[in-house]
């Protein structure tokens, strides 16, 4: 099993994700710059966080546009696992690997903190090791983190079981206070039909080491890790 992190001029989490796969997972790890096509037999692509092209014009909208972003469609297409987070769930909106959109927050301020969700199913490489009853403490760190999608898509990601997970407080109740940004229906994950494209506003590998106080990343990244290693 082999992971690639995409790096786009303005990624800033790619290092993170770097430290938090080969590090601290131990697993086989390598940088995929923007401009290369060449994916070099990675089965798993990280998109990460970060300010992609400085987020001008709308957060990923120029990135989409990337020489690699070919390459990342052909690999979903063909059931490759993609998971963006952060920026890099924005930049998979944008590509149309993903449905919806990433708004700026309610507050209209970036938002950088502490959050919690639940996991929605266990149907997924990402959720597969989850439990949805237990609550996670991830941190956020955007200011277009408001999911969005017109009546028909959520209702569809609904009914299909798209949703990977939603802002809940410590107890694990879904109120609008809980929601950090107004996302729809408190959703701060999805996935695609295909249930190998998954994206995810908070980030899991800035809660993987004891020396940052919080491992619960570990599930989530460890989920997907132990669900690719089986198939």
């Amino acid at each position: 099993m082999k992971f690639g992190v995409i790096v786009f001029p303005g990624s800033n989490c790619d290092d993170d994700m770097v430290y938090a796969l080969g590090e601290v997972l131990g697993q086989p790890t390598v940088k995929l710059w923007h401009k290369d096509t060449d994916l070099q037999g990675c089965d798993v692509l990280i998109v990460p966080g970060g300010f992609s092209y400085g987020d001008y014009l709308r957060s990923g909208a120029i990135a989409r546009f990337s020489p690699i972003m070919t390459a990342v469609a052909t690999h979903a297409a063909h059931g490759g696992y993609v998971m963006g987070i952060c920026n890099g769930f924005q930049i998979l909106t944008e590509a149309g690997l993903l449905e919806g959109a990433l708004l700026k927050n309610n507050s209209q301020k970036y938002i950088c903190k502490n959050i919690y969700l639940r996991a929605q199913n266990t149907s997924t490489a990402l959720t597969a090791g989850l439990s949805t009853e237990e609550v996670y403490k991830i941190p956020i760190a955007h200011g277009d983190g408001r999911f969005f999608a017109p009546a028909d898509t959520l209702a569809k990601l609904q009914d299909k079981d798209q949703v990977l997970f939603r802002y809940c407080d410590a107890q694990g109740q879904y109120t609008e206070e809980a929601n950090p940004n107004g996302s729809l229906h408190n959703i701060a994950g999805i996935c695609n039909e295909g249930r190998n494209v998954f994206g995810m506003m908070p980030h899991p590998e800035r809660a993987i080491h004891t020396h940052l106080g919080n491992t619960d990343g570990q599930a989530i990244l460890g989920s997907l890790i132990a669900y690719a290693l089986q198939v």
